[in-house]
């Protein structure tokens, strides 16, 4: 059998915050490390890479330096890892819904015909199939969060102007359908190519919105509108549009949904500015976690059970 290595560092080794600025540099070198059949598996809340010894000892140490990374070795533990790290054992929240996707890109970088593959994907099946019978899935819903924020800042039946969303990828859709511009005037999706998106929104037409550019954002005040972020891909060009857009409008509360804020907390200082690592938030995410926390060990348990019958399987056939 080949020898097997990872490193990792998450929330728990470092704050929750400066994780997700980590995590942010380093996702530019995925196709990279895939490349050199290294698996990156980078969120908000962790930097990991899996590889064969020899690919994962050379690469670049910047990637875990200043933080107190892990080091495990060989096949079973990695799936071990992955398998928790997969059914949201390992999140700031636990039974997160979303961490099954930095894990499938991460995989589908990789050439198929690697060993780390075969691994890292039993380890994603085995922590998936024991989420879903124990049934380990977050009540927190970002968007009730949204909404309740929302519902604080017009508490005496105040009726709200519009609800700017930037970003336009499935976070935007789910968001949407979620209800959360019931109580607005109307929605307006934020992004640079309306083109573009008006033709991909036409497979979804129980979405209406309106799209604009960002240079069109701002012409006046709007203290009454409430802005979501919930997409981070964007440039600094980009970036320094939008920010001058919202100063420009003055909304009543601006609601960053990424982990790594788009917005710089000085610049806004005169304007109610959320973001994930705020109480309103973090108090959600302490409540999910509480009720939620019971079935941890019943869960890794079952994680640990089916390893005994992946041991069997990998000594018999090798990865």
């Amino acid at each position: 059998m080949s020898e097997f290595l990872g490193h990792y560092v998450d929330h728990q080794m470092t704050s929750p915050f400066a994780m997700a600025q980590h995590s942010a540099k380093i996702k530019p070198i995925a196709n990279d490390l895939a490349r050199r059949g290294v698996l990156l598996v980078a969120s908000c809340g962790r930097v990991e890479v899996y590889g064969q010894e020899h690919a994962v000892r050379n690469i670049d140490s910047r990637i875990f330096s200043g933080f107190p990374s892990e080091r495990i070795e060989g096949a079973l533990t990695i799936i071990r890892r992955i398998a928790e790290v997969a059914s949201g054992a390992r999140s700031q929240v636990l039974g997160d819904n979303y961490i099954g996707g930095p894990l499938t890109k991460g995989i589908e970088r990789l050439d198929q015909k690697l060993p780390i593959v075969q691994i890292v994907r039993l380890g994603f099946d085995i922590g998936r199939a024991s989420r879903e019978r124990q049934r380990f899935i977050a009540s927190l819903n970002y968007y009730h969060i949204v909404r309740n924020i929302i519902a604080d800042r017009f508490p005496n039946g105040e009726l709200p102007d519009r609800l700017y969303v930037i970003g336009a990828d499935m976070p935007i859709r789910e968001l949407i359908r979620s209800g959360v511009g019931k109580r607005f005037g109307s929605t307006t999706i934020v992004t640079r190519n309306p083109k573009n998106l008006r033709k991909r929104l036409r497979a979804w037409p129980d979405i209406d919105v309106v799209l604009t550019r960002p240079a069109e954002v701002g012409h006046a005040r709007e203290p009454r509108s409430i802005v979501v972020i919930a997409w981070p891909d964007i440039n600094d060009e980009y970036q320094a549009i939008l920010q001058s857009a919202l100063l420009r409008l003055e909304p009543r509360t601006i609601i960053d949904m990424v982990a790594k804020p788009l917005l710089s907390k000085a610049a806004f200082a005169k304007l109610n500015y959320v973001t994930v690592h705020d109480r309103e938030f973090l108090v959600a995410f302490e409540e999910n976690n509480k009720n939620i926390s019971p079935k941890l060990p019943i869960l890794l348990a079952d994680i640990n059970e089916t390893l005994q019958a992946a041991q069997t399987y990998l000594s018999d056939n090798g990865p």
